[in-house]
């Protein structure tokens, strides 16, 4: 009789519905993690780790791991996880041009890879092309070993969906400058269409200030306008 009780009751934890949604960015600079209450529409939970010097991939996982072991908030159930992955090992290229066969080669034009690196992509429907990586497997498969199943993208594939979305229905040029403490991504929109997306490692004002009025050069853009 025992038996059976116990069995009922995880049977109405497991099928207990939790309008919860998991999202944890990891990066060398530092991590951070959100809750999305799914009912409400709200965010419950909103922590940011960062640290004063670039971790080593190792380092990074270490950290990891005692962010779930000091935040008992991870511990809980939720709907989806959702891991993105910042780093600059990206490559965006155009979907009638991508062939998984030879993946590392886009990553080989702009990046400095490893052959033992995992290498992987996301598809950007929104504007037909492909976002071409490489994610820090160490961290997935920890977190694969907490939760289960989740999904994974890159950095610049949430912040570009994203602009997109928004610019969508734009009929002018748009630039948008999206800031970290180490780096920064510029994003170049034209006429609801994606133009240009980089990333640049800056230490000084002066070196973010270039980076921009170099890019807005390039483009032809007005920089008074943008």
């Amino acid at each position: 009789m025992a038996t059976g009780q116990n069995y009922m009751t995880q049977s109405k934890i497991e099928t207990k519905i939790h309008h919860k949604e998991l999202s944890i960015q990891v990066s060398l600079n530092g991590l951070s993690f959100c809750v999305l209450n799914t009912e409400t529409k709200t965010i419950s939970h909103l922590k940011t780790f960062l640290n004063s010097k670039k971790k080593n991939p190792l380092e990074l996982l270490d950290q990891l791991k005692h962010v779930f072991n000091t935040e008992t908030i991870l511990h809980e159930v939720f709907n989806t996880v959702t891991v993105i992955h910042v780093n600059e090992l990206s490559a965006l290229v155009p979907k009638a041009l991508f062939n998984k066969d030879i993946i590392a080669d886009y990553l080989k034009l702009n990046t400095k890879i490893l052959k033992t690196d995992f290498i992987t992509y996301d598809t950007i429907t929104l504007n037909d092309s492909v976002n071409v990586y490489v994610p820090y497997v160490n961290a997935n498969n920890f977190i694969y070993d907490h939760f289960g199943d989740f999904t994974f993208k890159h950095y610049s594939t949430v912040l570009i969906e994203s602009i997109l979305r928004t610019e969508k229905h734009a009929i002018e040029s748009k630039l948008y400058v999206h800031v970290n403490p180490s780096h920064f991504e510029i994003v170049a929109i034209k006429d609801g269409q994606l133009t240009l997306y980089n990333t640049f490692e800056y230490e000084t004002p002066e070196d973010f200030i270039y980076y921009i009025l170099f890019t807005i050069e390039q483009l032809s853009l007005n920089p008074r306008n943008h």
